[in-house]
């Protein structure tokens, strides 16, 4: 399946082959801030971790900017509720990319929903705003398997190098350098505290490692 992009440069979810995805005249549109369209979603089981994309609305600063990723990331401390918990993401300059892990379908809607309401009050105090900060629905992937799981691991933690064109030993703006994972070793000075929760499924602990190996610092995506 090919990937593709909006007109402002936003990237969906790793393209897996079985996703349905978008089709033309499916759910409601509601202008060029609306999100994915308003079809039911996928059941969810809780040994399924969830890939979970989300845009910003057009003409808002780029996340990727040190200050503000300061305040996201004390959002993310804060993000684990029972039944809930993101375990990666990854910062884009307007999207940001998160592998979750929820007891069911209702506590990732509870958990997004209290996760993107702080997101937004923090970021809109930093840039002196009120107002609207994503669009109006995320979209999700459940991963059922270890190559899902790995395929979603190397899109997340190495995206970065596919909007800049080229390789980056670690970036900075993920859950890169909490990540332990990585096939090399490699230390990152005053690193804070882990702003992610520790995976408890088995798939995202040790299923997709086990199966497929670990992730190079060097590993690039396709698609």
């Amino acid at each position: 399946m090919t990937r593709t992009q909006d007109k402002s440069g936003s990237q969906g979810l790793l393209p897996f082959k079985r996703w349905g995805g978008w089709r033309r005249g499916a759910g409601r549109h509601k202008g060029k801030n609306s999100g994915v369209p308003h079809t039911p979603r996928e059941r969810l089981a809780s040994r399924f971790p969830v890939h979970v994309n989300v845009k910003l609305r057009r003409g808002l600063p780029s996340l990727r900017v040190h200050r503000t990723y300061a305040v996201i990331r004390k959002v993310f401390l804060a993000a684990e509720k029972p039944g809930f918990r993101v375990v990666h993401f990854s910062i884009q300059s307007n999207h940001v990319h998160l592998i979750v892990e929820a007891k069911d379908r209702e506590s990732l809607s509870r958990g997004m929903q209290g996760l993107l309401i702080r997101f937004a009050r923090a970021v809109n105090k930093l840039w002196g705003r009120v107002g609207k900060v994503f669009v109006d629905r995320y979209f999700d992937r459940i991963l059922r398997t270890p190559r899902q799981v790995r395929n979603a691991l190397v899109y997340v933690l190495r995206n970065n190098w596919r909007h800049r064109g080229r390789a980056e030993d670690l970036d900075m703006f993920t859950s890169g350098p909490w990540f332990d994972g990585w096939k090399e070793k490699f230390e990152v000075s005053n690193l804070p505290e882990s702003p992610v929760a520790k995976p408890r499924t088995w798939l995202l602990h040790t299923g997709w490692w086990k199966y497929h190996g670990r992730i190079s610092l060097r590993e690039m995506t396709g698609g």
